[in-house]
């Protein structure tokens, strides 16, 4: 079975054909599938979990609203937040689903450690918090033993479209990103200050590691 790991640098793609593309290497993947992280970010939409209730989207305007197959309420993503999602076999990686909801917060939290800043999880809504403030959610799938989905980490983002709705179901919640937390700007910053702590919390360190920009090849 494969032990390596592929890390996609995807750039900015529109949300519906990229959870397409998620739902389908899950839905066609074997135990020799090689286990891959993506990295993007996405023009504004707001998407909805299973079960949400809509009268937390206030006033979504002309922003699209996307109803998904993750748990959870509604979230905003939109540019300058930075999407991780880990489409990993949780069997062969060792992990449980409440292993790799730890593994992604965690790794926000040693990040922001680092630039001296105190964050933490919540047991009662899973994300990363400073002072109260949200600057990470997370929501998964788990389909045929293998996650989808993941996390959304603000680096940059537009507040007033966090306004237009109670984010993950939360009335009043108010929202940070890294610009002001430990002068984070870009997301290329983002992503190679986060990598090492999320590979460590998933124990994949030592796995072979191959990069790419492209969703096959």
């Amino acid at each position: 079975m494969s032990e390596g790991l592929c890390v996609r640098n995807l750039g900015r793609q529109e949300y519906e054909p990229l959870w397409r593309a998620m739902q389908s290497f899950t839905n066609t993947r074997d135990d020799e599938q090689q286990d891959e992280i993506w990295f993007t970010e996405h023009p504004p939409v707001f998407t909805l979990g299973v079960n949400a209730d809509r009268s937390h989207l206030l006033a979504p305007g002309n922003i699209p609203v996307v109803q998904i197959d993750r748990g959870g309420q509604v979230t905003y993503h939109g540019p300058g937040q930075l999407m991780i999602y880990p489409l990993i076999s949780l069997k062969r990686a060792s992990l449980g689903v409440r292993d790799l909801v730890t593994a992604l917060e965690q790794s926000v939290v040693d990040m922001l450690d680092g630039y001296g800043v105190s964050a933490a999880a919540r047991s009662d809504a899973p994300g990363v918090y400073v002072d109260g403030s949200k600057i990470a959610s997370v929501g998964l799938r788990i389909r045929r033993g293998c996650s989808f989905h993941g996390m959304a980490l603000n680096v940059d983002v537009n507040r007033e479209h966090f306004a237009r709705i109670n984010p993950c179901g939360v009335q009043d919640l108010s929202v940070t990103d890294l610009k002001e937390q430990c002068r984070i700007e870009t997301l290329e910053a983002a992503r190679a200050a986060l990598l090492p702590h999320l590979l460590r919390h998933l124990h994949m360190t030592e796995r072979e590691l191959t990069e790419s920009d492209q969703l096959n090849g």
